[in-house]
């Protein structure tokens, strides 16, 4: 089994399906990038460099089960090419206030289901931390852990 990690910021948007008060479409993409991350001093900080290659390419379905807790599946596109994970929610995921009125935050575990192209036979999981603004404007910061053959 080879183990690889993965790192990114997917930005975009989330939207009612039409038709529904409970169901969400979130549609996001992220740059290739260079993570950063230093302790210091003054503690920690971090910063996301865009660099070379391709994007990815997020999108899901949000089923609201509660005040703050909401079910999701969906997959991610790695580059132009068929590389595909499939991912549905552990538990419950959790979306509720942030400091700033104007917008939500949330965190969610994917329990990666089966995938494409290199990631055929894959199993694993990705973990979330997100904003949601009132506009729906997304902004996901992932950590996978994915398993392949």
């Amino acid at each position: 089994m080879k183990q690889i990690i993965y790192v990114m910021r997917f930005k975009g948007q989330a939207a009612p399906v039409a038709g529904s008060a409970t169901v969400i479409k979130a549609t996001t993409s992220a740059p290739s990038c260079t993570v950063t991350t230093t302790v210091g001093p003054d503690g920690v900080g971090a910063v996301l460099t865009p660099n070379a290659g391709g994007n990815a390419y997020f999108e899901s379905e949000v089923r609201i089960t509660g005040e703050t807790s909401f079910l999701e599946s969906g997959s991610i596109r790695f580059g132009d090419v068929n590389h595909v994970l499939r991912f549905c929610t552990v538990g419950q995921g959790y979306l509720g206030a942030s400091p700033d009125p104007k917008i939500k935050s949330g965190a969610v575990t994917w329990r990666i289901e089966d995938g494409e192209g290199q990631f055929k036979g894959a199993n694993g999981y990705i973990t979330s931390n997100f904003t949601l603004d009132e506009a729906g404007a997304v902004i996901d910061h992932h950590f996978g852990v994915i398993f392949v053959r």
